[in-house]
């Protein structure tokens, strides 16, 4: 069994840990409640952490001298190798709980969440391409009992979408969805050539997490709010009322709009929850610079050279350019079964993380 990168890490924790419990044993520390009090929020970080790297430690090395005895007592063999079987699968859950003790989950993972697809490189192809992924997300959310709530739409004239927003509501719909924030390219006959050429096209794709009016307090005084009427695809009046909203942070800048609805007031409140949602994610890149994911890191220009994923119809291939993962499974992923791909990338970035928190580095 190979040690893990964190193994050479738990005697300093033990370490810190028998420091805490002498420290709240002394009588300034007793006699001073803040101090106390810090002590024993160390104390609780560190003691899960600890008892369980011990009860790791123990099933290693219990695996490891049963193996040792099958070795010299034929007898027992079967006995001790299944014995040995059976502790290595106890490590191995305990080294995946210690791994999430070490590297606690995004605080944002809870929430709700809006996407963002907008169509980019590729004309028609490209719209037809971003009603595909709206879609295999629906689906997606679907497979786990998530609710999909459709913010703003801009349909195009060939059945897809220059853009099109929704919110997918369920708790932990965030952290499922936080990777899919990217260029997606795709690689296909559209229905409309006729030579029967490949075209390559794509769709930018924005994952924000939904905040609250609590969380984000959005002033009267640092918006501008415009009303317009409806329109639908070719410009054909869908509403006879000036029912659509434009909302104009002035602060940032910031441009929200919505005329999905009937009403004025329900297209007014979605824009402001996609507001909220950006401003929000604007102060998590000032917190996290530069983290993948990030709204302006996860669109790019939409060119085709920039990408995170790319579906290939002819091979039914997808490849995932950020883990180099293939899945020959395309009709599979299109049905909304991109988890092992969501899977994959969640472990990464937990790795980097627990490896950066051991050497004392940030992973931005």
């Amino acid at each position: 069994m190979t040690d893990p990168v964190w193994r050479e890490r738990i005697p300093v924790l033990e370490r810190q840990l028998a420091e805490v419990e002498m420290s709240m044993a002394q009588p300034d520390v007793i006699s001073d409640h803040r101090r106390l009090a810090e002590a024993g929020r160390r104390r609780a970080e560190l003691w899960p952490i600890v008892k369980t790297a011990r009860a790791w430690m123990a099933a290693v090395e219990e695996s490891r001298e049963a193996e040792e005895l099958a070795e010299s007592d034929p007898g027992l063999r079967d006995e001790l190798l299944e014995m040995a079987e059976e502790r290595r699968g106890d490590a191995a859950c305990l080294e995946k709980e210690l791994e999430n003790l070490m590297v606690p989950a995004d605080p944002d993972d809870h929430r709700d969440v809006i996407l963002e697809i907008r169509a980019a490189a590729g004309g028609d192809e490209a719209a037809i391409w971003a009603g595909d992924l709206l879609r295999m997300y629906q689906k997606f959310a679907d497979r786990h009992g998530l609710r999909t709530e459709e913010m703003d739409a801009s349909p195009s004239g060939v059945g897809g979408y220059s853009k099109v927003s929704f919110a997918v509501k369920g708790r932990g719909s965030y952290g499922m969805l936080r990777y899919e924030g990217g260029v997606h390219r795709v690689q296909r006959v559209p229905r409309t050539e006729s030579q029967g050429r490949v075209h390559t096209s794509t769709a930018t794709v924005a994952v924000l997490p939904e905040a609250d009016e609590v969380e984000v307090e959005v002033s009267p005084e640092e918006v501008r709010v415009d009303v317009f009427r409806s329109s639908g695809p070719g410009g054909q009046s869908v509403n006879t009322t000036d029912s659509a909203v434009r909302i104009t942070h002035i602060p940032t800048g910031l441009v929200v709009s919505c005329q999905d609805q009937k009403s004025q007031f329900q297209n007014k409140e979605k824009a402001f929850r996609v507001l909220r949602a950006r401003l929000y994610q604007l102060e998590i890149e000032r917190r996290q610079a530069g983290i993948a994911g990030q709204r302006r890191s996860q669109v790019g220009g939409g060119d085709r050279s920039e990408k995170i994923r790319t579906y290939n119809f002819r091979e039914n291939r997808v490849t995932d350019h950020r883990i180099g993962l293939v899945l020959k499974s395309l009709d599979r992923v299109l049905e909304g079964e991109i988890d092992q791909m969501t899977s994959e990338l969640a472990a990464r970035e937990r790795s980097e993380r627990l490896v950066a928190s051991l050497s004392g580095t940030s992973p931005d």
